[in-house]
């Protein structure tokens, strides 16, 4: 029986001749630009890489490279950065853009170590810039790195924790070429992506299959890594209202700067308390959030969205205010038109809002023009 150092060998060369042979030509693969790297490793989180292509294209045209994004507004990263999800990693990309400008003279550090001190470098981001753009040999554990060890080594404790998931990334630094280490990484990542599915994976077409234990030794390759059962979670209610007054604009607020979607702009709106109507929620909704009373609401219609952890159900409502408009708002509301609030960084589920509004026709829009809507987040 071969020993171990030989079977590292061995499915260190397959691998490595499949890569070489069949590897896709990602736009951040043209060359080791540790900036490009960078951002196509945040987008490339919990995403697929089909997903990640154009919106990898549209940022790197508005922030070519480092000094540009670290100069940008907020605002103007969410807004480029929108439709890609999981909006704390553009601020933090920003925020570690300003930090390696004005501490570090404008160079990511070369260390998983040092890049981890940096806003939004969490171990994989840290190890995967250090490795892939640097050469370092530290192991880069994501959800393909994940599945691809697990099988290879017939692992069977839970991928998902601390100690399970510090166990994988200790067997795939065994397997790290001293030369190169990036390049290996990559071939995992592209083989779990493409071949080591979660389900049905493709053992046939596998390079390294002879060197899998999961293949050799079970009848069911796929039931590892172990997942941890999902529990299903019903639908928040949420409510949602519109405001239309001076002509065709509507009351927009920009959400706190943390959490989810945060500086993200949308309408009054929220929680459907126990025992509430929706309508009843958008009137205490739109009244603890801004000090403003509605007069007539009128249903547009519901618009459900699925966040990676959540779903919510958002009951539309349009209508109008109560009495004469305040002359001043709070500072983080304002009176935009349609045009004006799709032109800064919206949550996707506000978008729908928007296109159900525009959609309604004018008997159930209220009052005003046809065109005009409103977002609620979670």
């Amino acid at each position: 029986m071969p020993d171990g150092r030989a079977i590292f060998r061995a499915r260190r060369r397959a691998l490595l001749a499949w890569f070489a042979a069949e590897r896709r030509p990602w736009p951040w693969r043209r060359d080791r630009d540790p900036y490009r790297i960078w951002i196509a490793e945040v987008l490339l989180q919990q995403t697929r890489v089909d997903s990640v292509l154009g919106h990898y294209e549209r940022f790197l045209a508005r922030f070519p490279d480092l000094d540009h994004l670290a100069r940008a507004r907020e605002e103007s990263v969410l807004k480029v950065w929108q439709g890609a999800g999981y909006y704390g990693r553009a601020r933090a990309l920003r925020s570690a853009a300003r930090e390696i400008r004005s501490r570090l003279g404008g160079q990511l550090p070369r260390r998983a170590r040092e890049l981890a001190e940096l806003p939004g470098f969490g171990p994989y981001i840290a190890a995967a810039v250090a490795s892939l753009a640097f050469g370092e040999r530290v192991p880069a554990l994501e959800a393909n790195g994940v599945r691809v060890i697990s099988r290879w080594t017939r692992f069977e404790g839970d991928a998902g924790r601390g100690p399970g998931r510090r166990e994988l990334a200790r067997r795939l630094a065994a397997e790290l070429p001293r030369r190169d280490p990036g390049r290996f990484q990559e071939a995992v990542m592209e083989l779990g992506e493409r071949i080591c599915r979660p389900r049905n994976p493709l053992c046939g077409a596998c390079p390294v299959a002879a060197g899998c234990r999961a293949f050799r030794e079970l009848a069911h390759p796929d039931r590892l890594p172990r997942a941890r059962p999902r529990r299903s979670q019903p639908p928040r209610r949420r409510a949602a209202v519109v405001l239309l007054t001076r002509g065709d604009r509507l009351l927009a607020q920009r959400r706190p700067p943390g959490g989810l979607l945060g500086g993200l702009w949308e309408l009054p709106g929220g929680r459907i308390e126990e025992g509430e109507s929706p309508e009843e929620a958008a009137r205490r909704e739109l009244r603890e959030e801004t000090g403003l009373t509605a007069g007539r609401l009128l249903p547009v219609g519901i618009v459900r969205h699925a966040y990676s952890h959540l779903r919510v159900e958002l009951h539309l409502f349009s209508g109008s205010l109560a009495g004469v408009p305040p002359a001043r708002l709070r500072p983080h509301q304002r009176w935009l038109t349609v045009d004006e609030l799709r032109r800064r960084p919206i949550p996707r589920a506000t978008e729908k809002l928007l296109d159900l509004a525009g959609r309604a026709p004018a008997a159930a829009a209220g009052t005003g023009p046809r065109r005009r809507s409103a977002a609620a987040g979670p």
